[in-house]
């Protein structure tokens, strides 16, 4: 674990939501940086609430800490919405923004009348195209894990058991009238297929996290396509208790398509030791899933799984340098 500390590290998906310092002292010791991505979602302060809290951040530590803008959808049946939105994205890209975010909320919850809308729904034509024009990265939570259309007793990791049982609006399998697992990642390939310079992030592995060759796929489909491995790193884990062999053969294939992340909230819910405690435990557990060669276990998997012991230059790509390509930081 020496290795640790002397390698430079990017969090690649945090969303921090309140102004504080801990674990930008933890990164300076680890040498870690972060990227905190604002999102259009209920439980979060307003958008401009987080862009406040990055840029009070940024002020603070600098080049330790850039962000990701979005834009909400609450007017989007509106005439004159989608220049709105582009007028957002110009402005708090001239505050530092480095890409703009959807989520989620867009296939499974967003509805015109009673149809969901989708990602692919030709009114964010003319946002999607400002992005592509100006070669302006755009990240993507659209869909959920495959898990999220299964009974509690039938998901695969336990992260997602804990979730879903907690959000139950967001768990599909309880909404059989809702879009179904395909239909998410088909409006996606076909968002992605109108617009082909868009640069595209798939964040949680595009939402394809329960079969490294179903990532695989999006990505040769997408040559400008990248994933992040934001809370799935758990679903890797768990395939390589039957097949190490093709996790790591995925890594290895596509180590320069893929950035960490861990999608740590901060949102002052802990104290400054518990939030450092836990965001180490975690880093270093995925650090030795990576690094390592040994037999391990965690808290999210059922079972025994081997370390993909990756060679040095493959984790120095998916721990930074894939994210300071993709998004200049």
């Amino acid at each position: 674990m020496k290795s640790f500390e002397e390698i430079e590290k990017i969090d690649a998906h945090v969303h921090f939501n309140t102004v504080r310092d801990p674990l930008f002292k933890y990164g300076q010791e680890n040498n870690f940086r972060f990227l905190s991505i604002n999102t259009d979602m209920p439980l979060f302060s307003s958008l401009e609430m987080q862009k406040a809290t990055n840029l009070s951040l940024i002020e603070k530590h600098h080049k330790r800490l850039h962000f990701v803008t979005s834009f909400s959808c609450a007017e989007w049946q509106y005439e004159g919405w989608q220049e709105k939105v582009i007028h957002k994205i110009k402005s708090d890209l001239q505050e530092g923004a480095i890409g703009v975010k959807v989520w989620k909320n867009i296939g499974m919850a967003l509805k015109d009348g009673e149809t969901y809308v989708s990602i692919d729904h030709e009114r964010f034509d003319p946002i999607f195209n400002f992005l592509e024009e100006n070669d302006i990265v755009l990240l993507g939570h659209i869909g959920e894990p495959k898990n999220c259309w299964l009974p509690l007793d039938q998901m695969t990791v336990r992260s997602d058991r804990d979730y879903f049982s907690k959000n139950e609006e967001y768990h599909m399998y309880l909404h059989p009238e809702c879009l179904g697992y395909d239909e998410h990642l088909k409006a996606r390939d076909r968002m992605l297929e109108k617009h082909p310079k868009l640069r595209y992030v798939g964040l949680h592995l595009a939402s394809q996290e329960w079969d490294t060759d179903e990532v695989a796929g999006f990505l040769d489909k997408f040559p400008t396509a990248m994933v992040d491995l934001a809370e799935r790193i758990c679903h890797l884990q768990h395939q390589a208790i039957t097949d190490w062999k093709k996790v790591r053969a995925f890594l290895m294939d596509y180590q320069d398509r893929i950035i960490y992340g861990t999608d740590c909230v901060d949102e002052n819910t802990l104290t400054d030791k518990e939030l450092v405690e836990f965001m180490d435990g975690r880093y270093r557990s995925h650090w030795e899933f990576f690094t390592g060669h040994h037999t391990m276990t965690v808290p999210k998997v059922t079972g025994q799984f081997r370390a993909m012991n990756l060679p040095h230059d493959v984790v120095e790509k998916i721990y930074s340098k894939n994210a300071i390509n993709t998004y200049g930081i």
